[in-house]
């Protein structure tokens, strides 16, 4: 049987969560003064929208007020998305960062930041950055000798699908044709 509160919480909203097509990542409980904050984080593959948030908000929201699990006292209940620099924690985070600048601590000590090429069931296969002009490097880790892996803010980074634009060419109507001509 569980003992803790979080513990509990999930085992309640879980299933609620899963049958609105999203993964329950994390349930929080805070006290901050006399209110107590459950925060509750969702993702999905594709990611979660407003809509979803606000759906399972209120199935959480029901759930919860037809149970005792937050006990007697007031609390808020928030719904949200892992935030931009989230921590990847299980195989379905890496899979879903794939593609994104990561900041690995490996299980012997060292640090690596890498590009996610590909996540699979034994580890990923990652692209570290070139320095100084170097080509960038792939490697590949085992899912094992990560210790901890952060999600990194990037602002400027160019996509390699992106092309630059073709200049438009003018439209040439038929009177500017028509005044070409005469002129």
């Amino acid at each position: 049987m569980s003992t803790t509160q979080s513990e509990r919480l999930r085992e309640l909203l879980e299933p609620l969560v899963s049958s609105q097509g999203l993964d329950l990542e994390e349930i929080e409980v805070d006290s901050v003064g006399r209110k107590r904050v459950l925060r509750v984080v969702v993702d999905s593959d594709a990611g979660a929208d407003l809509d979803q948030i606000a759906d399972v908000s209120r199935a959480l929201s029901a759930k919860l007020d037809e149970s005792d699990a937050m006990g007697e006292g007031e609390y808020t209940l928030e719904v949200g998305t892992p935030g931009a620099e989230r921590e990847l924690k299980e195989h379905r985070h890496y899979v879903r960062a794939t593609d994104r600048l990561v900041k690995f601590q490996l299980g012997d000590g060292a640090e690596l930041v890498a590009r996610i090429l590909n996540a699979d069931d034994d580890g990923l296969d990652v692209e570290v950055p070139g320095v100084k002009g170097r080509r960038p490097t792939t490697r590949r880790l085992a899912l094992a000798d990560i210790a901890k892996a952060r999600v990194q803010v990037e602002f400027n980074r160019k996509n390699a699908n992106d092309k630059p634009e073709e200049p438009e060419e003018p439209e040439v109507s038929e009177e500017t044709e028509e005044n070409a001509e005469e002129a």
